[in-house]
């Protein structure tokens, strides 16, 4: 009797005190891109008109719980909200959670850059190129810094990032390419770089150690204030409050519209991650249209919850169509 006693308190105090290797995921918050968190605008701009918007334009979230113990993975798994994965899915083996922290800050940051090179493209606004990191010890180390503006390389001028890698093409390492550059507001200058192996084995040509990234070149300033939020995946909600609040008009006049999608700086969207569960979040905060990634379609449609209608999307400018065909009662793309 008292062996079995002993069994059941033993059992219980590693069900509420041991933590396993899994985490929870489900449903996280969402918010309005064109309204208001904790007293500040999502999406500031500053130094520009901009105009009244209407609606909802909500990014969503997943919620992961980490460090769980079994009794709690066993309740929150009971709940039907959530779901349980190996921990090693979503946390590399020896890695800390600061490290995925800065990881998903860093994510969330791009996404906001791309959002606004993507929006601001879209509108016809100019585009510059700047080095977005330099490597260590590369031919490039030597003359340029992280942030430097790119104006020409091996004589062909640079209006996108892509004229920098096609630049290269034909090269070989030890041959010579000029690059004209920015620092600051200095006068440009032009140095010659002569090119190194290149780290890649697949690829012969010559390797000049930066990484080029286009940026919005405009006198004003768009600030994306959101905290305590991670990943890349809201960069399709953000590009279109962008550019809602930089034209006239509503993109969504009393429509409650939620979506996700990761964005590159030339609009096209990106498959994301936890869909299933972005869309139960969307439709419980009250969101009747989701802007879905095509490629998360089916796995969007296994889980869409009633009264959710997934409008697929594949770029900024296919969301953008979509959302003036629902406003003029047309049928958008469906998954």
């Amino acid at each position: 009797m008292l062996l079995s006693a002993l069994l059941v308190v033993a059992f219980g105090l590693t069900g509420a005190f041991v933590r396993v290797p899994y985490v929870a995921i489900g449903p996280g918050p969402t918010y309005d891109t064109l309204g208001d968190v904790n007293g500040a605008p999502v999406i500031q701009i500053s130094g520009q008109q901009t105009y009244p918007t209407g609606g909802e334009l909500r990014m969503t979230t997943v919620s992961l719980n980490d460090q769980i113990t079994l009794f709690g993975a066993l309740g929150l798994w009971a709940s039907g909200r959530y779901a349980l994965a190996p921990r090693e899915e979503y946390f590399k083996p020896g890695e800390s959670d600061e490290q995925v922290q800065q990881e998903n800050v860093k994510e969330f940051q791009d996404s906001q850059s791309n959002a606004e090179v993507a929006a601001l493209r879209h509108l016809g606004y100019p585009i510059k190129v700047l080095a977005q990191d330099v490597v260590a010890g590369s031919p490039a180390d030597k003359v340029l810094a992280a942030g430097d503006r790119l104006l020409t390389v091996n004589g062909k001028q640079v209006t996108q990032e892509d004229d920098v890698r096609a630049a290269l093409v034909g090269t070989k390492p030890g041959q010579t390419v000029s690059i004209t550059f920015q620092h600051g507001t200095d006068a440009p200058r032009t140095s010659t770089l002569a090119l190194a192996p290149n780290p890649d084995p697949n690829t012969p040509q010559g390797f000049m150690g930066l990484q080029p990234v286009d940026r919005a070149d405009v006198p004003f300033d768009v600030k994306v204030s959101l905290q305590d939020v991670g990943g890349p995946s809201a960069g399709l909600m953000f590009a279109l409050a962008i550019v809602d609040r930089l034209t006239p008009g509503e993109l969504v006049p009393g429509e409650h519209v939620a979506g996700t999608g990761e964005i590159d700086e030339k609009g096209n969207v990106g498959a994301i991650g936890g869909i299933s569960f972005k869309v139960v979040g969307a439709r419980e905060a009250g969101a009747t249209v989701f802007l879905t990634p095509a490629q998360n379609c089916a796995e969007a449609a296994a889980a869409v919850p009633d009264g959710l209608k997934l409008v697929k999307v594949t770029t900024l400018d296919s969301a953008l169509t979509a959302l003036d065909d629902l406003k003029a009662g047309r049928p958008a793309p469906s998954c």
